[in-house]
């Protein structure tokens, strides 16, 4: 189970995988990261070679402005969270992105990685709910009911759209060039870092830390997992188990992303994954140590989060 939950291919329906084949044809698509452990989802873009000597060129990305841009919403991601109609509000984010708001990029790449299955092939997506639907197995309702959410806050994509990897590369490289921290993490996370030396990875691993920005911890998740087994870049830091990537996505939570039933976060993995909670007043981090995490890992995975929680400095 541990396993399956860190790489983002979390099962909690006791349905024969076969089955689900069948049922939802060959359709793939990505979770919060994109391509890791992503997650989610939760990344990537096109890397610049460079080497340690160029380390601050590679890293001084442009503060952000914190200027609203005319017609979005003061809180970008609440309306993702609360948001009927993602298509028209991904519209707006992406006008806002290339006029050069880097935290409106960022939420658009977010809204194109939830959407992406669905935008795929919006009829199949529904043929493939009708054929689970008629399984009439109790154990899919939950599946159906994220699935339908995901229906509804998505209508308008189409494939013509592009949602792939592609897209998401493109979006967060751009928004990650701009100063908008998660997206650069969420390169990392597709393999895709801005800068491949150790030491700009590891770098980039304290500055998100320090920054104590939940969308950020979420996005680099799925680079501090099993992947980063072994890595002397993370030596020291919560890297490198199917449990780190965990302890960062529960610290996420903690910091105050979207964790609720309902969110983006859960939904997701339920729709696109078929990874959902039989409870469905269950949040992430109680879903997590629920389904994930043995007894006698609970006190490691506390130690964990709660380091998470200290923002670094200097590197210690």
């Amino acid at each position: 189970m541990l396993a399956l939950l860190a790489r983002k291919s979390w099962y909690l329906l006791v349905l024969p995988a076969a089955v689900l084949m069948v049922a939802l044809g060959v359709r793939s698509g990505n979770l919060l990261h994109g391509d890791t452990a992503e997650v989610a989802a939760v990344s990537g873009a096109s890397g610049a070679e460079m080497g340690a000597p160029t380390l601050r060129a590679a890293t001084a990305v442009p503060e952000q402005s914190t200027a609203v841009a005319a017609g979005l919403p003061l809180d970008l991601r609440a309306a993702f969270e609360n948001g009927s109609d993602l298509f028209a509000y991904a519209r707006q984010l992406q006008a806002a992105a290339d006029a050069g708001n880097a935290e409106a990029g960022w939420m658009a790449s977010r809204i194109y990685d939830y959407c992406g299955v669905f935008a795929m092939d919006p009829s199949g997506y529904s043929l493939d709910s009708a054929a689970l639907q008629r399984m009439d197995l109790d154990v899919i309702s939950a599946m159906l009911a994220a699935r339908g959410k995901v229906r509804q806050g998505c209508a308008g994509f189409t494939a013509a759209d592009g949602l792939g990897r592609a897209r998401l590369l493109q979006e967060r490289l751009a928004s990650a060039k701009a100063g908008n921290l998660a997206a650069e993490a969420a390169l990392l996370s597709m393999g895709e870092p801005l800068n491949e030396t150790p030491e700009y990875r590891r770098e980039l691993v304290e500055r998100v830390q320090s920054s104590q920005d939940p969308e950020a911890f979420l996005a680099i998740s799925g680079a501090m997992g099993s992947s980063a087994a072994g890595d002397d870049a993370y030596r020291g830091m919560v890297a490198g188990s199917q449990f780190s990537q965990l302890a960062w996505q529960v610290a996420a939570c903690q910091l105050g992303l979207a964790c609720g039933p309902g969110s983006a976060l859960m939904v997701a993995y339920c729709a696109n994954g078929g990874i959902c909670s039989r409870d469905p007043q269950q949040d992430f981090q109680s879903f997590v140590y629920d389904a994930a995490v043995p007894r006698q890992g609970i006190e490691k995975m506390d130690e964990m989060v709660n380091s998470l929680r200290k923002a670094r400095r200097g590197g210690q």
